[in-house]
């Protein structure tokens, strides 16, 4: 059986930084958090088991080892973007396009999407899964909900709202919040350690990692633990009684769900007002 391989996501975020020498410019360039691409990073140096960067106070140098790799990596992203590229096309006049993530398109879409096409039978839609800018570059679609800060999204962009973190389980989970074991959505800047340091208790230390708020909130929902996620993915849940509160407070978010939509369609303005009107907006 043929060895696994690493995600593409940390190739991607090791040969932006390597290019920048700089996690900040490459989490710009890419769309990421800056702690994201560290993270990232950190993993591919562990999984490969080798330094690809020296840690400097004012940026990074590649080690000899990433010097190597860094063509290995740069000529087959280039190959994987030429190849897409190819199958590029804009959505059709009478198809609606929505390009998010999985965690927006399961907790916060899927559940109330009969809803939406029983009231708009005419709508045909296409969902397109999408995290990166090139994923909605290509996608070119015509409602957006990306994840990140106002920066990264854009100002044309609407912030979706409750966009505080909660700390949630499943409801045959039982034990004080520091007993049960904790689930930390890696890649943001809020988490378990801004919790303590906010609503107190005591330092917090994870046990099991998830690179999205939509896995982690998945594996909460199965009795793995206390996720951290956000109060916008969990609404669905929490009401349904899939999750439950593990503690009656929450802390600021300091990214979000930003919604994004082509104006001059009226389908796409359609399912925004419907989206928001989901929301309690």
């Amino acid at each position: 059986m043929a060895k696994s391989l690493p995600p593409l996501t940390w190739f991607r975020s090791f040969e932006a930084a390597a290019r920048h020498l700089s996690f900040t410019a490459a989490a710009e360039e890419i769309g990421m958090t800056q702690s994201a691409v560290s993270q990232q990073v950190k993993s591919l140096e562990m999984r490969l088991r080798v330094p690809l960067f020296v840690r400097q106070p004012r940026g990074l140098a590649l080690t000899d080892h990433g010097r190597r790799l860094l063509p290995e990596v740069g000529a087959p992203l280039e190959a994987l973007a030429a190849a897409t590229a190819r199958f590029e096309a804009g959505p059709g006049t009478d198809l609606l396009t929505v390009a998010t993530s999985v965690s927006v398109a399961q907790w916060v879409i899927a559940p109330h999407l009969p809803d939406f096409t029983a009231r708009h039978p005419e709508i045909r839609a296409r969902f397109l899964s999408a995290i990166w800018p090139d994923d909605f570059q290509s996608a070119r679609a015509d409602v957006e909900i990306r994840f990140g800060s106002l920066k990264q999204v854009g100002s044309d962009a609407e912030l979706l709202l409750p966009n505080r973190l909660v700390a949630l389980k499943s409801p045959g989970l039982s034990g004080a919040l520091a007993d049960l074991p904790l689930i930390e959505a890696v890649g943001t800047s809020s988490g378990w350690r801004a919790w303590a340091e906010i609503q107190g208790g005591g330092a917090l230390h994870p046990t099991l990692y998830a690179d999205t708020y939509g896995m982690a909130l998945q594996l909460a929902a199965h009795g793995n633990g206390v996720a951290l996620v956000s109060e916008l993915l969990a609404q669905h849940a929490v009401m349904t009684g899939l999750v439950q509160r593990a503690h009656p407070g929450s802390i600021p978010c300091q990214e979000g769900y930003f919604l994004s939509v082509k104006e001059h369609r009226a389908a796409a303005t359609a399912f925004r007002s419907w989206l928001l009107e989901q929301l309690g907006r």
